[in-house]
């Protein structure tokens, strides 16, 4: 089962940790969900590519996946 991170009304100064806890607490396959904020895609991704974490952006372009 494929668990998932929304990040719909979550202030973007709270993305980052979040991102970090939940792809180190978790284990692959997840799920983050942006939805449309450029701003906010902008931050998840800057912190997978921090962590080093593969990611893909699927047909929905606010949603990733780490597998």
């Amino acid at each position: 089962m494929t668990k998932t991170l929304d990040l719909h009304k979550v202030k973007h100064n709270d993305v980052e940790r979040l991102v970090e806890n939940f792809v180190l607490l978790n284990e692959n396959p997840l799920t983050i969900i942006t939805g449309n904020s450029d701003n906010m895609k902008k931050i998840v991704v800057d912190k997978l590519k921090q962590l080093n974490i593969k990611y893909e952006q699927w047909a929905n372009k606010g949603e990733y996946k780490i597998l």
